[in-house]
């Protein structure tokens, strides 16, 4: 064992110690860090989805390839103009508690997501549903005018305004999971979370057994789940840590069989942990970039923007920084999208950058005031090191100084949805296999919009696309949208495609496969062998 892995090892062993239950689950993932929410109207990240798809299944659920599979649905039938889905449910779908799980579950959740005083961020996802979005915003009152009903109790038909090709794959994801909503108004109407152990009912294929804050997560295969004769798992633990040698420690030293997270690698040892047999890498479909606020001085000037995007060397993150194989992002949607070819984005040009800063009232930088860049993880993490690096970068070419703030997960993200923030880091991992799901983020007052940034043609655009049926002339709609989010009104600064990372010993543990969406269903998990 190289002299670092055993530096880290044996920290680990002391790490593994402090404070940490002994009795141990059948799987031991490291998930990132705590999960903000495990209220599937309220979630907006990845880690949180993966402990939602674990307590929920929706009408479809995603198998080990990211690929919608019937879930609550075994099956369903699509209209002749492809926007009528009519859902037939299974008999034996069941709630944790017993409770069949019914067409009127599902309407009933959906409606509570959309909802304004839910709070939910997510409402877009329900958009190309008939009057959903009408629904939430008002414009319609009764929801029995939205696209949802229940022919019978194990029958469901949902109306689309449009074609929509990736519905099937939306119906999976975690902002349409039913929550069991009589427990839900039980536990709001006494003023408590009906999110703890003991309280929260789901439908998925585990239960949670246990939720100690920043220590574990604790999931039970569920005994009602209709297909419990195919889940691998009788328990699953997910661990919950921010620090990349943390998490590295846990694995290494087999506190834990899964790194699950592709924040978790530590890159500063990244050329020596690629040469591993259980070093797992992958690209998918998710995109790092900056998030500018653009109703704040000095980003609210689209010039200024451009020249801090114009000076952003790509390149030399990927290949200084990151290190796994990551490309350069010219464009936010990824090129492994399905039917879709990203435009080509901005060139790195600190010479038209310094001119644009000059235009803006800056030249060389001078009067420009001292900015944040708003970021997380702990120092020496990826996060860090590229706050770091696009600080020099700005101070470098632009003359301009940037400060560095860091903050937790959960209070970064609240920060993210107050506009809490000058510029900030942000990703995003395709919810499905389509364009719609980056660029639609970016539409007038989206819930993960996050910039302040509204442009009536990107809207537009972004609108037409929906109604177009023909696939090429709806990639280049798309192409359009994006071209002006990008080149023009630049709310953003997409920096480098991700490339999916795991560690596990993929002799012993199956169940796990690459794929676009980087979604690993945990259900799917199973031991090929003893594990070590």
């Amino acid at each position: 064992m190289p002299h670092t892995i055993r530096l880290l090892a044996f920290l680990a062993l002391f790490l593994s110690g402090c404070g940490r239950a002994l009795d141990r689950a059948d799987l031991v993932f490291l998930n990132g860090a705590e999960p903000q929410t495990l209220d599937p109207a309220a979630m907006t990240g990845q880690l949180e989805a993966r402990i939602a798809y674990a307590l929920f299944e929706g009408l479809t659920a995603f198998d080990q390839n990211g690929n919608p599979q019937p879930g609550v649905a075994e099956k369903w039938d699509v209209g002749p103009d492809a926007r009528i889905y009519t859902f037939h449910l299974r008999h034996t779908a069941r709630w944790s508690n017993g409770d069949p799980v019914t067409s009127a579950d599902f309407i009933a959740s959906w409606k509570r997501a959309l909802l304004p005083a839910t709070g939910c961020e997510y409402t877009s996802q329900f958009a190309p549903i008939h009057n959903a979005t009408a629904f939430n915003e008002g414009k319609v009152t009764d929801f029995g005018e939205v696209g949802v009903r229940a022919l019978d109790e194990y029958t469901l038909q949902v109306t689309l305004d449009n074609p929509t090709p990736y519905f099937v794959s939306l119906c999976a994801f975690s902002t349409l999971l039913p929550v069991h909503t009589p427990s839900v108004a039980k536990y709001d109407k006494l003023g408590e979370s009906w999110t703890k152990p003991g309280r929260l009912i789901g439908n998925g294929a585990f239960t949670l057994q246990e939720w100690r804050l920043f220590d574990r997560i604790r999931l039970l295969k569920s005994a009602t789940y209709w297909n419990a004769a195919h889940v691998g798992m009788q328990s699953i633990d997910a661990l919950p840590t921010a620090s990349r040698n943390t998490a590295f420690n846990f694995y290494a030293t087999g506190v834990a069989d899964l790194m699950m997270d592709k924040n978790l690698v530590p890159t500063a040892f990244i050329d020596e942990l690629k040469r591993r047999p259980d070093y797992h890498a992958a690209p998918f479909n998710g995109t790092y970039f900056v998030r500018y606020n653009v109703t704040r001085k000095p980003f609210d000037d689209p010039r200024v923007r451009l020249a801090f995007s114009l000076v952003t060397d790509k390149k030399l993150i990927t290949e200084k920084i990151t290190r796994a194989g990551e490309q350069p992002a010219p464009s936010l949607t990824p090129p492994t999208t399905a039917n879709y070819t990203p435009p080509t984005g901005l060139d790195y040009n600190p010479e038209r950058a310094r001119s644009l800063l000059a235009e803006a009232g800056f030249p060389g930088g001078k009067g420009f005031p001292i900015v944040y860049y708003l970021t997380t993880g702990d120092t020496g993490g990826v996060d860090a090191d590229i706050g770091v690096e696009l600080q020099g970068m700005y101070r470098r070419e632009l003359g301009v100084e940037v400060q560095i703030q860091r903050q937790e997960w959960q209070v970064y993200l609240n920060s993210l949805s107050r506009l809490d923030f000058d510029f900030c880091r942000s990703s995003w991992v395709g919810d499905y296999n389509d364009a719609n799901t980056f660029l639609a983020c970016f539409i007038t007052n989206d819930g993960n919009n996050r910039t302040g940034w509204s442009n009536p043609e990107f809207d537009r655009l972004i609108a037409d696309a929906g109604r177009e049926a023909d696939i090429s002339k709806r990639a280049a709609i798309f192409a359009e949208a994006e071209h002006l989010l990008v080149s023009e009104g630049v709310p953003i600064c997409p920096l480098y495609y991700y490339v999916g990372i795991q560690f596990y010993d993929g002799e012993r543990l199956g169940g796990l496969s690459a794929n676009a969406i980087d979604e690993h269903p945990l259900k799917n998990l199973y031991w090929s062998s003893r594990r070590r």
